[in-house]
């Protein structure tokens, strides 16, 4: 009678196991979450191209600032 149980279990175990049509839907479900990191990634690239336009300013301000600190210096020298 247990043999008869565990085989019948082990068989269970297999079905379960080797079964197609649950693994087709599987695929299914992670279709939306490749999906969604895609969507993501838009967004990511924007605020890339978005940082370095942001601190091209402040390299701009800071050559701009670099002549008037050496033009008081320049007087004092006359």
């Amino acid at each position: 009678m247990k043999k008869s149980l565990f085989a019948a279990a082990l068989l269970s175990l297999v079905l379960a196991a080797c079964g197609g049509e649950k693994a087709a839907e599987a695929p299914a479900a992670e279709a939306p979450a490749t999906e969604a990191p895609a969507a993501e990634a838009p967004a990511a690239e924007a605020a890339a191209t978005e940082a370095p336009a942001a601190e091209a300013p402040a390299a701009e301000a800071a050559a701009t600032e670099a002549p008037a600190a050496e033009a008081p210096a320049a007087e004092a020298a006359k």
